[in-house]
């Protein structure tokens, strides 16, 4: 076995260059989910028809054999903390009303009446005790069951087959309720794996975190183009100049992408992989004081903030600084974890369309279709953050509605990461109209810095029912 400093050398920087290069630092193992490393994601260029992007056919078969039959995150379950509370989910041209019936037990059933089809409910709720159309006064209760049948003697024989509203599966996982309309579905447990061993056993439980900011977003592009721009990270180089690296950072080595089935786990590649992720792709500051500069979204006209001691390496005062963020929700806990976890460079792709961050990271994304439109899409973007268990959880933040062409910018609580998702943000619309001027018919995804979009469209294609391996697999209406 290759010591700490010996296995630091083979990766090309020096044992003490920061947080990461100890495998024990402050007497604490990596944890074990960090440490366990897969094999690269299979090798090679992939080619990804243009067609899936915008295309309507395509749009309509993702509603029939995804989103219909996958499971997917709904709510959070402190958005409906009593019961009776209800929220709705829309998905595409789904709509779905997610219900708390019991003190862990949700329920969800299509958004239609059984009568003539009128949405059930407009709006969210709370301790509803049934769900009565508008139209004719048909209802039924919060577990599904009928309870009014106005004129029901006019429909002879049918009371039997509208007597239950239609359910979708439920679950739970990390204080998120999911769904799945599919009432052959594996179960929720089955389909994320070990993933809760990733964050609970981590010490990163969702469920014990408050939702400080949500904000819901309508963007003109495909929900798979905004997917893919928060799936790999080597865009930070040139979207986001101002994230830079020192230049004798840990975090210069690369990034190391895992494949868990379901979802894909990045992390920063750690002194102790056996196999080694190439590194740079992070951009380089000259000086240790302009990273922190840049770090913390100072512009370059202004005057230092904070000045670095004699000595102190960028890495060390972010470090600090993010401890201290830290230990203001949770106190002396904070001294339990490795220091790689301050760094929250985890993160997570379930899919088809939840982006969970790991470590200290607030950051949890999801995607979703715009009703029948192939070209516009909704953007979630939560704030998770770290709670004392000791102490009463405020309520959860309220939804920021950003209307199509709404910059992000104008959404409140985001800090200097609205200037980050601005700038994503800024490449979408381009993208959309892009793909569809391409001659070539295809994108390029590259073998290592594209592995995580790739891993996506192989579940795609998985789940679409295309060849295994068919990245220009097209599906076509028939004649």
């Amino acid at each position: 076995m290759l010591d700490d400093e010996t296995k630091a050398k083979d990766a090309g920087v020096a044992a003490d260059a920061g947080p990461l290069e100890t495998a024990s630092r402050n007497n604490k193992p990596y944890p074990p989910h960090m440490a366990k490393e897969k094999p690269p994601y299979k090798p090679g260029v992939a080619r990804v028809a243009v067609d899936r992007f915008f295309r309507q056919e395509y749009h309509d078969l993702e509603m029939e054999r995804i989103w219909r039959k996958v499971w997917q995150y709904a709510c959070r379950e402190e958005e409906i903390p009593e019961v009776g509370d209800y929220v709705l989910y829309e998905i595409g041209t789904e709509s779905y009303i997610v219900v708390r019936t019991g003190a862990k037990e949700f329920k969800a059933f299509p958004n239609s009446c059984l009568h003539r089809g009128r949405q059930l409910c407009d709006h969210d709720g709370k301790r509803a005790e049934q769900f009565q159309c508008q139209f004719h006064g048909w209802a039924w209760d919060i577990h599904g069951k009928m309870t009014n049948m106005t004129c029901g003697w006019d429909f002879p024989g049918t009371r039997e087959e509208v007597t239950q509203l239609p359910e979708a599966k439920t679950g739970t996982w990390g204080g998120f309720v999911f769904i799945n309309p599919d009432p052959n579905c594996e179960p929720l447990a089955d389909f994320l794996g070990e993933l809760p061993e990733h964050f609970e056993g981590a010490g990163h439980d969702y469920a014990k975190r408050w939702k400080q900011v949500h904000v819901t977003a309508y963007l003109d592009a495909n929900w798979k183009i905004v997917a893919e721009a928060f799936l790999e990270a080597w865009h930070v180089t040139f979207t986001h100049p101002q994230m830079v690296r020192a230049p004798n950072s840990a975090h210069m080595r690369g990034m190391r992408w895992d494949d868990f089935g379901n979802f894909m786990r990045s992390t920063a590649s750690l002194p102790t992989d056996e196999y080694k992720a190439a590194g740079a792709w992070g951009l380089a500051a000259e000086t240790d004081q302009q990273v922190v500069d840049q770090h913390f979204d100072w512009h370059m006209d202004d005057p230092n903030r904070v000045l670095l001691k004699p000595g102190e390496t960028s890495g060390e005062f972010i470090q600090r600084a993010q401890k201290a963020a830290v230990a203001a929700a949770l106190g002396d806990a904070v001294e339990d974890y490795h220091e790689v976890h301050l760094y929250g460079g985890e993160m997570y792709n379930i899919f088809p369309n939840l982006h969970p961050w790991n470590g200290f990271s607030r950051l949890c994304y999801r995607f979703r279709p715009y009703k029948n439109d192939p070209n516009r899409s909704i953007m979630d973007v939560l704030l998770m953050s770290p709670w004392p268990e000791d102490k009463p959880m405020p309520p959860p933040a309220k939804p920021q509605i950003l209307d199509f062409g709404q910059p992000i910018m104008e959404a409140i609580g985001l800090g200097h990461l609205a200037r980050v998702f601005s700038q994503d943000l800024a490449n979408i619309p381009f993208v959309q109209s892009g793909l569809k001027a391409s001659k070539s018919g295809y994108v390029l995804l590259s073998s290592l810095n594209d592995a995580p979009v790739r891993h996506f469209h192989d579940l795609y294609d998985k789940w679409m029912g295309f060849e295994d391996g068919d990245y220009l697999a097209k599906w076509q209406p028939s004649k």
